[in-house]
């Protein structure tokens, strides 16, 4: 089983559940614009990608600007902004039993097959 954190608007993450789903691998999909991650969510989710907050973050969106976050902005910031602001989290991201991938490239799911 996979849990993708999915934004059906973005070909990235609709590029990888193809994949999945066409290994023949159960997903779960998670909505998380509209069903955005706790801030623990966040934290494990950054745990199991093995990344720095900011390595997790799309800083190129326009509310990161309106924030005032840059890269060496606190761990704790970056956290808090991304629980408030779902649009921040990179996508997709896709959990299953052997760890965590970011879907960019969305081949990079393949890890978890």
């Amino acid at each position: 089983m996979i849990t993708l954190w999915h934004n059906p608007r973005c070909s990235k993450s609709r590029q990888a559940l193809a994949l999945i789903e066409e290994a023949g691998v159960d997903v779960s999909l998670r909505r998380y614009l509209e069903d955005a991650p706790t801030r623990v969510e966040i934290i494990a989710a950054r745990d199991a990608l093995g990344l720095r907050t900011i390595e997790m973050m799309r800083t190129g969106e326009k509310v990161f600007k309106e924030m005032g976050l840059t890269k060496d902005s606190p761990e704790e910031t970056l956290i808090d902004a991304m629980a408030a602001h779902p649009i921040l989290i990179e996508r997709p991201i896709a959990f299953g039993q052997s760890g965590a991938v970011i879907g960019r490239p969305p081949e990079a799911v393949k890890a978890l097959l």
